[in-house]
């Protein structure tokens, strides 16, 4: 059975038992997935995504990956200061509250209406 990408590619880390530029890694994975330059365009972004999605890879500076359990927990922890779940929450209450302005206003135009009629 022919092996994902994802799997070559931490097949390969396991081997070379280094970190590797991303193109590096790419290059021998689909050599080894036997892809025409075609299918190397059209497959590099999902492999990019896969990797970065797979909890066994860790994204490194300059565009270099690992092993996640190679790389102490200091290299491979995402800076969360800049992620807010609050904007996000006000995002949906504002939408929320325009909404039921909208809903407010459209009754009110029905009533209007029924009283011209």
């Amino acid at each position: 059975m022919k092996k994902s990408m994802i799997d070559l590619a931490y097949d390969v880390l396991s081997k070379e038992n280094k970190t590797m530029k991303f193109l590096e890694l790419w290059n021998i994975v689909s050599k080894e997935m036997g892809f025409t330059p075609s299918q190397c365009d059209d497959n590099i972004a999902q492999f990019y995504s896969d990797l970065s999605i797979d909890g066994r890879f860790a994204s490194l500076p300059g565009n270099t990956w690992d092993l996640r359990k190679r790389q102490s927990a200091a290299n491979t922890i995402v800076d969360t200061d800049a992620l807010s779940v609050e904007d996000e929450e006000d995002d949906v209450n504002e939408a929320k509250e325009e909404e039921e302005s909208v809903e407010l206003l459209e009754e009110h135009d029905d009533d209007e209406e029924e009283q011209d009629d």
